[in-house]
């Protein structure tokens, strides 16, 4: 049988894996597929680096001439970043040519164009790599829970953040030192911003929201919070209280409309993703007829993100020539099902609350914040004094029952104007993941 021809955009970390991968397992995707899937043109920066990892593959400078190339079939694009990556992208899918990309950021913010050009050329778009890495979340959400509504997706899906709050929590260090610990691993970027607050995990969620519910994506819908601004004696606070604080990206489907965030949460301690640490990724689903499952791996590491892309172009293969009608729909519903749903603003989605309030330690406090929350209908679970800072400041942490945020803002806010309130109060939303 003809052989796939590869044409691989970027020979970085993924890049490269994805070639190792292609090469060193070429005999067992060959016995998988009944057919070979050859590298036969590559672009990098470096003409010397491509040679020695794809001796067998032209070379190519220019992006939108490697897309063009007649002995390509299917393109890997694994520049990252956006302006490069869509340029390419949409030139390929004009030629033709299937797509393979592990760029989330490329999809959330331009999966809308990028899909329907695909469905006017009739060429597939895979993107199994794009969101947690080596973990088959994409397919998952795409083949095996088709069955079932989905009612909502929790995640730990970004592995820097992921990393330093398992560091904070376990060694009890600030967030300063445990990041820079985390860049001269090699976990986190020289400018981590897109990690820690919350871009990262954003872009995936985006993604799988738009997959579970049948929804345009819609990126500038979702909430970003990321984890700069966290205390370490918060997340001791919330180990003392049995949670402990992950970052999560959610999505749920309510009778109000669909919830789209990236924010700290906490979440009880005998939950499995509370218990998710260093840089894995864990993606929980709940779904009507199967329930919970979750999903656990790798979210990102050469080979791991190549093991997804390399399962992509299987796919790729599998299917060229192939009906439309035969192939998955690229946001898992037809496109015709595919239609705008209200997507909820943070004033309106429901949760519980932990708060920390930094007051004077005198008569009648507690009953004060006490009463301004029960003003905006906030009910509390627990409240713990924590003790005295210095001899005229006290800590309280409150706990509330669910309530929607509007209140909690509002209470907050009012609470903030008391006088014997003396620092900005500490907001966290929490998840008892029992959906």
């Amino acid at each position: 049988m003809k052989p796939v021809n590869i044409g691989i955009l970027g020979l970085g970390t993924v890049g490269g894996g994805t070639a190792a991968v292609l090469q060193e397992n070429a005999t067992e995707i060959s016995r998988r597929l009944g057919r070979d899937v050859v590298i036969t043109a590559v672009c990098a920066r470096e003409e010397a680096k491509a040679k020695q990892i794809c001796p067998n593959a032209a070379f190519e400078r220019d992006p939108l001439t490697l897309v063009a190339r007649e002995d390509v079939d299917v393109v890997v694009e694994l520049f990252g970043g956006t302006t490069a990556a869509k340029d390419a992208v949409l030139a390929a899918i004009g030629h033709g040519k299937h797509i393979v990309t592990a760029n989330k950021k490329l999809l959330a913010e331009y999966g809308n164009e990028i899909f329907r050009l695909a469905e006017e050329k009739n060429v597939m778009v895979q993107f199994e790599a794009a969101v947690a890495g080596g973990i088959p979340i994409i397919k998952a959400l795409r083949e095996g829970l088709a069955a079932n509504n989905i009612k909502s997706i929790a995640g730990i899906i970004n592995g820097t953040s992921n990393f330093i709050l398992s560091e904070m929590r376990e060694k009890g260090s600030a967030f300063a030192d445990v990041l820079k610990e985390a860049q001269a691993l090699g976990y986190a970027e020289a400018d981590p911003t897109f990690d820690i607050e919350g871009h990262d995990a954003g872009h995936k969620i985006t993604i799988m929201s738009a997959l579970a519910f049948g929804t345009p994506i819609n990126f500038n819908a979702c909430y970003l919070e990321g984890i700069s601004k966290l205390d370490s004696r918060d997340i001791q606070y919330a180990e003392e209280l049995g949670y402990r604080i992950k970052l999560l990206g959610i999505t749920r489907k309510t009778a109000k409309g669909i919830e789209l965030r990236v924010h700290p949460t906490l979440i009880p301690e005998s939950r499995l993703l509370a218990n998710v640490n260093g840089v894995m990724n864990a993606v929980r689903v709940n779904a009507d007829m199967v329930g919970e499952t979750l999903y656990y791996g790798a979210g990102a590491g050469a080979l791991p993100t190549a093991s997804a892309v390399v399962a992509d172009i299987i796919d790729i293969a599998r299917l060229i020539g192939a009906e439309r009608s035969n192939r998955i729909p690229h946001l898992a519903f037809q496109p015709e099902q595919v239609r705008e749903q209200n997507l909820l603003p943070m004033s309106e989605i429901t949760s519980s609350y932990y708060l920390r309030v930094q007051a004077k330690d005198e008569p009648g406090t507690l009953g004060k914040i006490a009463n301004l929350l029960a003003h905006e209908g906030v009910s509390i679970e627990a409240l713990i004094q924590k003790g005295v800072i210095d001899k005229t400041t006290a800590e309280i942490v409150i706990l509330t029952h669910s309530t929607v945020e509007k209140n909690i803002v509002s209470a907050i806010f009012a609470i903030e104007e008391l006088e014997c309130v003396e620092k900005p109060i500490v907001m966290i939303r929490m998840e008892s993941l029992h959906d």
